[in-house]
């Protein structure tokens, strides 16, 4: 039977491979850090990395390494079971409390992934009565855990408060008993931030709740890097805030839903990727607790990244790219095509700058990307480097093509 479906995949890995949206993976051979040893992908050598959410540049932290070595020896590797059976440890209840503390959330729950915790969220707060609105541009995490939901869906265009309001009043008049508003803080494609006082005041004026994934904002957005929230100044109007431990808070894995208190333990309860998923591994809650203590004092690195990515957004514009206007990390060099995108992206590879192209379905079609990240571990001499190999790589596609 499998040999028919073989041939089926076949052809539609070929159709993903024709048109330019293949992704291939990239092997490196060291710790993830602003440069990057390649081992595989038609370029061998060390790479300045520009495509890792390792914001802050804590992914190799000495500290956070020191941390994660003595955490093995008290906690041990692994729980091999879940919370509410036998996989609850001091340090995970310690890591709950404290992103509770440093989020302004009345406590907090672990996922071992923020995947989990968006596909965990909607199923156990909303039924059939309630309703969920979401702006179209959610990561898909969101739409999937929106979809395992039997709640009634709206979607309001990106940012959109006009129409946000328009579907408020449509969930109201549908007579919805509890109303959801959800949004990404920070767009991961675009690098858009979502106007959160705004929704805000929409939330209050309809009755509904407000769910803010800040996955691409924790630990360095914000003036002491408490995420969206903070730089809007809505920590305490916001109702939900889910998360992960695997950008800027050490770049390991694991994520969170940081929550009113009823919200939470209802989770505890009823959640499924929390019920039938393993316990985050305790190595990496108690490095997560020292990148914690380290944000305290990060203001330096904060300042640094937003220096870094100033230089790189406007170095890139005034040399003709179009780069999607804002002031975050995340920044996206429209290309447009896909397979020019991937093409870029290997010449930027051969001149020592690790990017990756963005095409459709992570992308709408059309609009092809590659998305820039800039870092806290970058170097001046880095930002200038990878703005002079774009120049480079842009006039070899533009001979190529001729």
């Amino acid at each position: 039977m499998f040999e028919t479906v073989r041939d089926d995949l076949r052809t539609t890995l070929d159709e993903i491979r024709s048109a330019g949206l293949h992704k291939p993976e990239r092997v490196i051979g060291t710790p993830q850090n602003a440069a990057v040893a390649v081992t595989s992908g038609g370029t061998a050598g060390e790479v300045l990395n520009f495509c890792a959410n390792n914001y802050l540049g804590l992914a190799d932290h000495p500290e956070v390494v020191a941390a994660a070595k003595d955490a093995l020896d008290r906690w041990g590797y692994g729980m091999a079971s879940v919370r509410f059976i036998c996989g609850t440890q001091e340090v995970h209840k310690e890591l709950e409390a404290r992103l509770s503390a440093f989020l302004g959330q009345e406590d907090t729950i672990l996922y071992s992934s923020c995947f989990d915790a968006n596909g965990g969220v909607f199923e156990t707060i909303l039924g059939a009565e309630d309703a969920v609105i979401s702006d179209a541009l959610n990561h898909a995490s969101i739409i999937d855990g929106i979809r395992l939901s039997k709640a009634r869906r709206f979607r309001y265009a990106n940012r959109d408060m006009a129409e946000l309001e328009t579907r408020l009043k449509e969930a109201t008049e549908g007579g919805a008993r509890r109303k959801l508003i959800v949004t990404d803080g920070v767009f991961s494609m675009d690098g858009y931030v979502a106007p959160l006082q705004e929704i805000c005041d929409l939330a209050e004026r309809y009755g509904a709740m407000v769910m803010v994934d800040d996955s691409h904002a924790v630990g360095f957005v914000g003036p002491g890097g408490r995420g969206t929230p903070e730089l809007h100044g809505v920590m305490d109007r916001v109702d939900i805030i889910t998360g992960t431990l695997g950008k800027a808070l050490g770049g390991a894995s694991g994520g969170y839903v940081a929550a009113r208190a009823e919200i939470v333990e209802l989770l505890r309860q009823r959640s499924r990727p929390y019920l039938f998923s393993n316990s985050l591994a305790p190595v990496i809650a108690a490095a997560s607790l020292k990148v914690l203590d380290l944000l305290e004092s990060a203001g330096d690195l904060r300042e640094r990244l937003a220096a870094n990515t100033a230089l790189f957004r406007t170095k890139m514009t005034e040399a003709g790219f179009e780069i999607l206007p804002g002031d975050h990390a995340i920044a996206p060099v429209m290309i447009g095509d896909a397979a020019e995108a991937g093409r870029m992206a290997g010449l930027l590879l051969e001149r020592g700058v690790y990017v990756i192209g963005f095409s459709y379905p992570v992308v709408p079609m059309g609009a092809a990307r590659i998305r820039v990240q800039l870092s806290a571990a970058h170097s001046t001499a880095d930002v200038e480097r990878a703005v002079a190999a774009f120049i480079d790589a842009r006039a070899a596609l533009g001979t190529a093509g001729a």
